[in-house]
């Protein structure tokens, strides 16, 4: 379980987590939603000890996670798709995780055959598509086997078959009775996937609910747009709503009308 209470962050004058308290239980899929620069990846780092809390805390199955004795075992995490050294090939860049916290060296090829990495084992990682790379960092998040996931937009680079087998991966991850939390800017493909939801704006929770409860309603006006259900498109528009206001950044819905050369 993952308990935040009264995180704050700030970065000079900016203040990019403002008194941020939420919970995510085991069990299940949330989803972590929020429009550029609400503090979703802030938030995330500061669950793992690579940012300090400037107030608050958050605890990892009641452990601040820098008390953990063995994190890979406990917490997997996926925060940047190439966070690994380019010269290294996917398996030694496992091997080293590894041994870094006393993973038998056999469940690297567990994740290598789990995320479906085993053709591509024995080639340097710096050559890897984004989709190639976020696989390998999905295989990396769940070498220790842990009990709580924290995903950071999984899906980017992933063609359909990928996006499938991700969805596939973290509902049956949460039906083992693990933590998963999942972030992402994708409205559609996180109603398809989590089953609760944790929205925030400008670094202030806007809401803690399920995905039935705030795509619950009349439907908007007008079809779903292509490659929507209608309860995901009902979803996004309850997003947009929720949401107004703590768009750091917006574009006009003008139409454009200058000319081509």
């Amino acid at each position: 379980m993952i308990e935040a209470r009264g995180l704050v962050k700030r970065y000079g004058p900016t203040t990019a987590v403002d008194h941020l308290s939420f919970d995510v239980r085991p069990g299940t899929v949330t989803g972590f939603l929020g429009p550029n620069g609400a503090g979703k990846s802030t938030t995330m780092r500061m669950m793992l000890g690579l940012d300090r809390p400037d107030a608050g805390t958050v605890r990892i199955n009641g452990k601040d996670y820098r008390d953990l004795r063995s994190p890979l075992r406990e917490v997997g995490a996926l925060l940047e798709a190439k966070a690994f050294h380019p010269g290294r090939t996917a398996r030694s860049h496992l091997a080293a995780f590894a041994a870094s916290n006393d993973i038998p060296r056999r469940r690297v090829n567990d994740v290598l055959e789990i995320t479906g990495m085993e053709k591509a084992a024995d080639r340097r990682a710096g050559k890897f598509s984004l989709g190639m790379a976020q696989r390998l960092g999905i295989a990396a998040a769940l070498l220790g086997d842990p009990a709580v996931l924290l995903l950071d937009e999984p899906v980017n680079g992933l063609d359909p078959e990928g996006i499938r087998w991700i969805r596939n991966l973290l509902k049956s991850l949460a039906a083992q009775g693990r933590t998963v939390l999942v972030s992402s800017h994708l409205i559609s493909e996180v109603a398809q996937t989590a089953d609760q939801l944790v929205v925030i704006g400008q670094g202030r929770l806007l809401a803690q609910t399920t995905v039935a409860e705030l795509a619950r309603g009349d439907d908007p006006p007008g079809p779903p747009r292509e490659g929507m259900s209608a309860r995901s498109h009902s979803l996004e528009e309850a997003f947009f709503q929720l949401t107004e206001g703590s768009t750091e950044y917006s574009a006009s819905n003008i139409a454009y009308q200058g000319s081509l050369a």
